[in-house]
């Protein structure tokens, strides 16, 4: 089968949602300190592909519509869903023999425990925050489109994340570190998560004006517009 170039896109930008999606997701046991302000933010590395998962979104809802994007959505759940359920069997496997000896030199099943154990929680709260959060922006999104006619990029790109990151930053951060972590650090995570991705949104806006242009100018693809019915439809 051949593709043309607007189908070879959306598989481009939904592998690319599906990997850093799941790749922040396991990563995002791990958190860092950054000081600002006077004080220490504690936030997850998770948040590095942020950027990515923010642009991939924006121009899979620009180009491809409401319905694509939810599907991709719903992809990117199944796939999460996968890595936890293959991380979870990894952990019921009985590690070899020999692994225990003192000469053995490679992993230990303490240090794999303590990256993918934690890696489960994260996964988990990342899939229930994920999906809504997604669908609220996908909504958003297109509503904004709708009430500005389809100007203002960067409104419905920037208004959409605001509305879904606050849901999703509120939501895994309860169900990953609730009981591990004090309530003072658990709502100074949600506030300095939650700043760091408006600041990541904003300086971002650039960066959507750019990758539009280019998917226009460069590979010819052109966005979706809605129909009288209010769905999307290609022109």
């Amino acid at each position: 089968m051949r593709l043309d170039t607007r189908q070879r896109l959306f598989f481009f930008l939904a592998a690319n949602f599906v990997v850093a999606l799941v790749v922040g997701d396991i990563l995002g046991g791990k958190l860092t300190e950054v000081t600002a302000l006077g004080r220490g933010w504690v936030i997850s590395v998770g948040m590095i592909p942020f950027p990515v998962t923010f642009v991939l979104t924006d121009l899979l809802n620009e180009f491809y519509g409401k319905r694509a994007a939810r599907y991709v959505t719903l992809v990117g759940f199944a796939m999460a869903l996968f890595a936890y359920t293959t991380i979870f069997v990894a952990m019921m496997v009985p590690w070899a023999p020999f692994t225990r000896d003192a000469a053995w030199d490679g992993m230990r099943e303490a240090s794999f425990d303590n990256v993918f154990n934690g890696s489960k929680r994260i996964l988990a709260g990342s899939m229930c925050a994920y999906l809504v959060a997604q669908f609220l922006d996908i909504g958003t999104f297109h509503f904004l489109k709708r009430l500005t006619g389809g100007r203002h990029l960067w409104l419905r790109a920037t208004g959409s994340t605001v509305m879904s990151q606050l849901v999703d930053t509120v939501v895994i951060t309860f169900i990953a570190w609730t009981g591990l972590l004090p309530w003072s650090t658990m709502m100074g995570m949600i506030l300095s998560s939650y700043v760091v991705k408006l600041v990541v949104a904003l300086g971002l806006t650039p960066v959507i004006y750019g990758a539009h242009a280019a998917v226009e100018r460069v590979l010819g693809v052109r966005p979706v517009t809605l129909g009288d019915d209010g769905e999307p439809v290609e022109t």
